[in-house]
């Protein structure tokens, strides 16, 4: 696929060269794309050690709330 005189090897390239640019001036957006990636992944393992299958009717936990 032809875009207006650029090779697809040269548009992946120019792209990857982008994204290196991208990266190495502005650290910051991806250590916080890993920071959040890892309190995701930290908050779905705290789900499921919490899952033990057991529930609580909801208007018992109204009660509580509003009680």
């Amino acid at each position: 696929m032809e875009l207006h005189g650029i090779s697809k090897s040269e548009l992946r390239d120019m792209i990857k060269e982008a994204m290196i640019n991208v990266l190495a001036e502005r650290r910051d957006l991806l250590e916080e794309a890993v920071a959040e990636a890892i309190l995701d992944m930290k908050l779905g393992l705290a789900i499921e050690e919490g899952d033990t299958g057991e529930y609580v009717p909801e208007s018992e936990i109204l009660s509580k709330l509003l009680g």
